[in-house]
């Protein structure tokens, strides 16, 4: 199996076919450190994925153009086309990482995505936005036991944050700053934010009594933490223990409670948290500008199929003359 080491994440990809990303045995130790942190342990993980997924296919490195049309060629119905762009640009990195030209820029391969991207179309499967009103259906169901009352932090959190699931569930208690407005939440490190430059987000007080801030505050006086993570896992006891959620137990939680009020989870997932609050922003009249400096999206384009969905309905043509 291939393995990666440091942290909570591998350093080296590697199998016995020789699938590996691994700059760091040829250098000196000095190098080898730093080269080691310029890669996120997501990036990481995703590699060894990504060359155990091509490694249990029958890949190698190196590999020829014709193995690696093949490979992208017999998967073109199982994975998504973002999938096959990620796989070929993991397939590259590890023949970079080995000093060898890589094979996936050759001709056919490309001509090959090419085909696949015609025949299948390019358009990814978005989470679907969870809006205010189902937010708040989801909220007026929950009771005051433990694991509701983190639930509806984690809920009203990640929605007014407008935060990816990542970055929700890797907060710590001492990142939250109370303001006279409201909340000033430090996110160190982002997916867009490598290097941890860093930006404060505001989360101001609720009108009503679906209050982030509020909702907030009663998890940390009940799980009583100082230090660690933010959001933590409760047992079946009722008892919150010293363990952070997984960025799989938002879209668990989020499933949970919609199941609850009546509304099919189908669809929804640790991202619709984020989609739902620029959804629900833009439809509310927002400008683009002040949803992305809630959400940190690098562009309007970024943002650009939000607003689309958000304002479908608003002057829509067809509403004047039918």
């Amino acid at each position: 199996m291939t393995t990666i080491e440091g942290g909570s994440a591998p350093r080296t990809v590697a199998a016995s076919t020789g699938c590996e990303i691994n700059f760091t045995g040829r250098l000196p130790e000095d190098v080898a450190a730093y080269v080691e942190q310029s890669l996120s342990a997501n990036t990481r993980r995703s590699y060894a994925s990504d060359l155990a997924h091509f490694e249990a296919w029958g890949g190698s490195v190196p590999a020829t153009d014709a193995s690696i049309a093949r490979y992208i060629a017999e998967h073109a119905e199982a994975l998504s086309v973002a999938t096959l762009v990620r796989r070929l640009a993991t397939i590259s990195k590890a023949h970079a990482a080995k000093g060898l030209p890589t094979p996936t820029a050759s001709e056919l391969v490309r001509a090959t995505m090419r085909g696949i991207k015609r025949s299948r179309g390019t358009a990814q499967i978005e989470a679907k936005p969870l809006l205010r009103d189902d937010l708040f259906l989801a909220l007026d169901r929950m009771g005051d036991d433990a694991k509701s009352v983190r639930d509806r932090a984690l809920l009203l959190i990640g929605f007014a944050g407008g935060f990816r699931r990542s970055e929700l569930i890797g907060l710590d208690v001492v990142d939250i700053e109370h303001a006279r407005q409201g909340l000033i939440i430090h996110l160190r490190r982002s997916k867009t934010d490598q290097l941890g430059a860093g930006r404060k987000i505001a989360v101001p007080f609720g009108r009503t009594h679906r209050c982030p801030v509020g909702a907030l505050d009663q998890w940390l006086s009940l799980s009583s933490a100082k230090t660690g993570p933010l959001f933590r896992c409760v047992n079946r006891h009722g008892h919150v223990i010293d363990q952070r959620l997984s960025g799989e137990a938002v879209a668990l939680v989020l499933k949970e409670r919609l199941r609850a009020t009546g509304i099919d989870p189908a669809g929804y997932s640790g991202h619709s948290l984020r989609a739902g609050f620029a959804t629900s922003a833009a439809m509310a009249g927002a400008s683009s500008w002040k949803i992305r400096a809630q959400t940190g999206h690098a562009s309007d384009a970024m943002l650009a199929r939000y607003i689309r969905d958000g304002d479908m309905f608003t002057s829509n043509a067809a509403g004047f003359v039918l």
